[in-house]
Parts: C-alpha cells; sequence; structure tokens
C-alpha cells in the first residue's frame, strides 16, 4: 500500500496541475475563441479516437496488467519478450480496423451529415488521431506495470493538454486555420506518444526478441493468454461504445452546435472521476497480484479502500462543482450560451461517480478466472446505453443523453458487484462506505433546500457561503468521523512534515 499511496498521491498531484490547464483551456479559451461547432468538432474527433483505440487494442490493454506477473521472473528483470507482443498485437489492430473505417465512411457520411457536414469534412483525421492515441495508452499501461505512472499521467494529464491549448490560442489568433487546427491535434498526440515511447525505453533494458522457448514450455499460459485477449476484444466491441454513444448520438441528431455545448458540460463532469484515474493505474497490478495468489483478503482490503476513498473524494467534487455551479457559468465566457446544459453536469457528474467509485470492481472481474461474465456486462451496458440513447436524446436532447449515460453505467455497475462479490467472494463496500454515501446525500440536500427557500443576493457570497457551509464543514465532519483513515494519515504526515520544515 506504500507504493500504491507514494505513486497515487504524485499521480494526483500531476492529474490536478492538468486539471488547471484544462480549466483555463476549455473555460476561458475554447468558450471565448471557438464557436460552439468548433468545439463541437474538436470533441467528436477526439471521442472518435478515443472509441477507434478501444477497438484497435484487441485487449491488449487489460491483459498486459493482468499477465505481466506470469511472463516476469521474479528475481531478475527478464520477462521473456512480453512488450514485444505489447505493442505489435495493437499495431495489427489498429490495421484491422483503419481498413473498417475507410470502408465505412458513406454509411457514417450519410448519418452524420445532415446534421454535422463538418465533421465528415474531417472524417480521415480520425485515423493519425486514434494511432498516436494508441501508443501513448499501450505504453502507459507498459510503464503501469513496471510501477512508474507519474511520467506517462503528467504526459496524458500536463503535456497534451498543454499542447491543446497552444493549439487553440494560435487558432484563436488567426496563426491556423480549421485544417492547421485538426492538423495540430494530431501533431500533439503524436508528441505525446513519442514522449511514452522514449520513457517507456529508458526505465530499463526492454528485450522485444519474444522467447519462443518460453512460450513453448508454457503453452497453457499462452492459451489463456489468447482466450483472455481475444474475449477483452470482444467485450472491447461493446463496452467501449458505451462512453462516446451519447457524444455521437447529440451530433447526429441535434448537430455539432449541441455537441459543443454537450462537450463542455462533459468536460465539468468528468472531473468528478479524474482521482480514479492515478488511483486506478497503480492499484490495479496490485490488484492482478492478488488476485494471481488468490489473496482474497488482500483484494478485499484494496477494493473496499478505493471504493470508499473514491466516493469521498469524487462526492466532495461534485458537491463543490454544483454549490458553485451558477457561478461558475457566471464566468464562463459566453456563459449564458452554455447554461442550458446546467443539469446536464449534474446527472453526469453522478454517472461519472458511480464510475470513479467502482471501476475497481470492473478490473477486479477482469482480472478474475471468471472474467467471461465481463462480457455479458459490457453486453447490458452497450445495449442500454443504445437504446436509452436512441429514445432519450430525440425526446429530451442533452438532458436525455446525460440521463441515458447515467441510467446505463448505474445499471452496469449494479450487475458488477452483484457478480463479484458472490463469484470472487471478495467485499467491495464496508460500513464507512454507506456513512460517506449518506454524508453526501444530506449536503445534497441542504442545498437544494439553500437553493429553494434562501434568496440569492450576490452570487460571488452565496458561492462563498454555501462552499463554507457545505464543503467546509462536509469536510469536517469526514475527517472527525475518520471515513477515510488513509487520507487523515496523508492530511497528519502532511501538517508533521510542514512543522518540522518550519521548525529547521
Amino acid at each position: 500500500m506504500g507504493v500504491i499511496a507514494k505513486q497515487s498521491i504524485r499521480g494526483t498531484i500531476v492529474t490536478y496541475l492538468g486539471i488547471a490547464v484544462g480549466v483555463v483551456t476549455t473555460f476561458f479559451v475554447l468558450t471565448r475563441f471557438l464557436t460552439t461547432e468548433e468545439i463541437g468538432l474538436t470533441r467528436v474527433l477526439i471521442d472518435a479516437a478515443t472509441l477507434f483505440i478501444g477497438l484497435a487494442q484487441l485487449g491488449t490493454n487489460a491483459s498486459i496488467i493482468r499477465f505481466y506477473p506470469y511472463f516476469k521472473e521474479k528475481e531478475s528483470d527478464d520477462d521473456h519478450g512480453f512488450f514485444f507482443w505489447a505493442l505489435v498485437v495493437p499495431f495489427i489492430g489498429f490495421i484491422l480496423f483503419a481498413v473498417i473505417y475507410w470502408a465505412c465512411r458513406v454509411p457514417l457520411g450519410e448519418w452524420f451529415g445532415d446534421k454535422s457536414p463538418l465533421f465528415v469534412e474531417y472524417y480521415y483525421f480520425v485515423l493519425p488521431i486514434a494511432f498516436f492515441m494508441l501508443y501513448q495508452t499501450i505504453c502507459e499501461s507498459t510503464c503501469n506495470v513496471l510501477m512508474h505512472i507519474v511520467v506517462p499521467r503528467a504526459v496524458r494529464e500536463l503535456i497534451v493538454r498543454v499542447g491543446l491549448l497552444a493549439i487553440y490560442l494560435l487558432y484563436a489568433f488567426k496563426v491556423l486555420s480549421i485544417d492547421g487546427l485538426v492538423i495540430g491535434i494530431c501533431l500533439n498526440y503524436a508528441a505525446a506518444a513519442m514522449i511514452n515511447i522514449i520513457y517507456f525505453f529508458s526505465l530499463r533494458h526492454i528485450s522485444l526478441r519474444p522467447d519462443w522457448t518460453f512460450l513453448r514450455a508454457n503453452t497453457d499460459l499462452v492459451r489463456r493468454y489468447l482466450i483472455y485477449t481475444g474475449f477483452l476484444f470482444i467485450s472491447a466491441l461493446t463496452s467501449v461504445l458505451a462512453p462516446t454513444l451519447s457524444s455521437f448520438f447529440v451530433t447526429a441528431k441535434m448537430g455539432l452546435n449541441n455537441t459543443g455545448i454537450f462537450a463542455i458540460a462533459t468536460y465539468m463532469a468528468v472531473m468528478v472521476s479524474i482521482p480514479n484515474r492515478s488511483v486506478s493505474a497503480i492499484a490495479s497490478p496490485q490488484l492482478a497480484r492478488a488476485i494471481k495468489e488468490q489473496n482474497r483478503e488482500e483484494c478485499s482490503h484494496l477494493i473496499s479502500q478505493v471504493t470508499r476513498n473514491m466516493l469521498l473524494i469524487g462526492g466532495f467534487i461534485l458537491l463543490a462543482m454544483w454549490v458553485n455551479i451558477d457561478l461558475i457559468f457566471h464566468i464562463l465566457p459566453n456563459g449564458a450560451t452554455f447554461a442550458q446544459a446546467k443539469n446536464v453536469v449534474l446527472i453526469l457528474g453522478v454517472s461519472q461517480l458511480i464510475l470513479g467509485t467502482f471501476t475497481i470492481c470492473y478490473t477486479a472481474l477482469n482480472y478474475s478466472r471468471f472474467y467471461a461474465f465481463s462480457l455479458l456486462m459490457s453486453l447490458v451496458l452497450t445495449v442500454s446505453a443504445l437504446l436509452l440513447n436512441n429514445y432519450l436524446v430525440p425526446r429530451y436532447g442533452m438532458n436525455g443523453a446525460a440521463m441515458s449515460n447515467l441510467l446505463s453505467y448505474g445499471l452496469y455497475y449494479v450487475l458488477t458487484i452483484c457478480t463479484v462479490v458472490p463469484l470472487c467472494r471478495i467485499s467491495v463496500i464496508d460500513r464507512r462506505w454507506w456513512t460517506i454515501l449518506a454524508l453526501l446525500v444530506v449536503l445534497f440536500g441542504v442545498n437544494a433546500l439553500w437553493s429553494r427557500f434562501a434568496p440569492t443576493m450576490n452570487i460571488w457570497a452565496d458561492s462563498l457561503l454555501r462552499s463554507l457551509v457545505l464543503i467546509g464543514g462536509g469536510a469536517l465532519i469526514a475527517y472527525k468521523a475518520e471515513l477515510s483513515p488513509e487520507i487523515n494519515k496523508t492530511l497528519r504526515d502532511l501538517v508533521i512534515s510542514k512543522s518540522r520544515k518550519i521548525a529547521n
């Protein structure tokens, strides 16, 4: 747990530095200098590339973490050429899906063309963005299993965002045309991929020569690797669709202008689950090892700890965002245009809270011998998201897209937990988790009553007072009640460390 805490804290610091850059980019550059249609274009290009790489990985992203302990020798750095397969298999997947994507140009062009012709114009730029994002992601996973998450996290959360900020500013001041904007996004992800690749090879000697002798001597391991990877590929055909379906439906049914507004709301909501990125990156290899050793006690302890802390941290981020939502739109350039997505922020924020809290449960299911059940969960997620988006978006617009996201993810994680607990015989939620949930419900309830019955004289004073009472008071209650011993210990250690520095 010491490694998890240390790496997670560093990764979270980097992540929130990236958030600071992202806030400036999203709320003060995009909303000021780009039209909603142009914001929508950049969003749907990246969403399409994200969907593409989810398929092109062919399941290797999770199998890298799950099977590396089986290839790695305990007393040496010898991994029997494991990373050769980690890099080659996604390349094969990219070629395969690039051909399919090229062949689908006409039907997809017809679906998007009526409401979003600008996306159709830049349709093929998805391919280079996807290629560079693919190898940025793969190299990040390989660094994760080597227990080095900070630099890849800095690349993803900080360097990519600084690059995008520079590109948007160049476009804002007419240095780049719309073509230059899209090309700049491609080059930005290319630079990120190269940094991750260079860093990965700098960690230690990496052998890209497959050890055929080892493979022939461990045919059962090879068979399990192929079955698992192939299974995850089939699962990816469904599960990677769900996170991007809402964006695609809004684009196709309502146009890129609404996609741009929906994108800003999504950027806000995603902040709720950001702490989970650092925690999952370092906790997943530890979980894979514990599952391999059939250490259920350690698995239960790790999962309960992650779900508890992610609910507490994510819940307070969502509370801070919702308490100050009117002030946020007041400060935002062209805020009146984006304020129509106010309820979207809350709905998507709750969805992100569920995702950030329980992602570790799906990870545990994937790493266990019952991983086949994850295909069923992925099918439920995708089918429910598809049906709900198709029904709700035409009727309720962006609110319908957000609600379909929340309902599909809620159903998905309920089924996942109901599968993991009895089959893997591990616990997911402890007593402190329920106390945290009750505290959050009370705080959101008090905020709702405050909004309904207390008149707002000054938006700045109202936000400040609510923040002090609800966020400050809630945090004090959480600390005094020891709802997260890990966070309390970290805070006490920081205070002691600062005191020693002052004393010296």
